[in-house]
């Protein structure tokens, strides 16, 4: 059994699909107290990060096929930044080629997961995540 958090959760969710947005949203709220931002695409993601004014993310959800730059290379850049590759990411996405699952993994996603078609199965998924990114997973202390 986890302990009681002693914070809100940072969560930066990187998702243009509305829909697929607030089902996550839903699915983590039911969960408890989660800062969740929301941006559309990794350009946004990266401003979001690199802003000062921001919360570091305790975890960042990606989607992959997103306009303007999408998760692929949003990972890339991420995972090479020194001050960000220690931010864990998961992908969440309706692909399942290999060559998007070997790639993020390449890039070094922290996990890789399918959205479900099934109401239910997408939003245990994200549940599962949640619970153990944010509640079973050793974290460093927020700096």
């Amino acid at each position: 059994m986890a302990a009681a958090a002693t914070r809100p959760y940072d969560v930066l969710l990187v998702e243009d699909d509305v829909a697929d947005a607030m089902l996550i949203q839903d699915a983590l709220a039911e969960r408890g107290t989660r800062n969740l931002t929301q941006v559309s695409d990794g350009m946004a993601a990266l401003d979001y990060l690199r802003d000062p004014a921001n919360e570091r993310p305790d975890l960042i959800v990606l989607d992959l096929n997103m306009p303007r730059m999408n998760g692929r290379e949003f990972l890339a850049v991420v995972k090479e930044d020194a001050e960000l590759r220690t931010i864990p990411v998961v992908v969440l996405t309706t692909s399942a080629a290999p060559d998007d699952v070997t790639g993020a993994y390449h890039h070094h996603a922290n996990a890789y997961v399918t959205k479900p078609v099934n109401l239910e199965e997408f939003e245990a998924a994200v549940r599962s995540i949640d619970s153990f990114y944010l509640d079973i997973a050793v974290k460093p202390p927020k700096e």
